[in-house]
């Protein structure tokens, strides 16, 4: 039987899915795959972000080159983001990431419920 390869995770690796897995990031990119959006777009379809939270989120994004930004000389000045190629990539391993959240849900519940009932001191 094959032993299961050791779990190494970097300060790079640990940097980056804190970045790209975020509460902020993953309700962006999911808006970002059905259509490219602009800003107030965003922020209207995710009301529980700040504008601060989301301008920082969507610069992090950039950075990472999940999410591009483009800007349309108008008067005002449009902004649109979209995903990247390289962003479509996430969606596989998210997808795993939540089913497996739906599958032990109920059992993480329920350590938390014990854990919660039990005298920590």
């Amino acid at each position: 039987m094959d032993t299961p390869a050791e779990l190494r995770i970097s300060t790079a690796h640990r940097e980056l899915l804190d970045q790209v897995l975020d509460k902020w990031s993953l309700s962006i990119l999911n808006e970002l795959c059905e259509r490219p959006c602009r800003f107030n777009e965003l922020r209207r379809a995710i009301p529980e972000v700040t504008q601060k939270s989301l301008t920082g989120t969507l610069r992090r994004l950039e950075r990472n080159g999940v999410v591009e930004r483009e800007v349309t000389s108008t008067r005002p000045v449009a902004v649109t983001y979209s995903i990247t190629p390289l962003g479509k990539t996430l969606r596989g391993p998210v997808d795993v990431l939540v089913a497996w959240a739906d599958r032990h849900l109920p059992a993480i519940e329920a350590a938390r419920d014990a854990f919660d009932e039990a005298d920590h001191t």
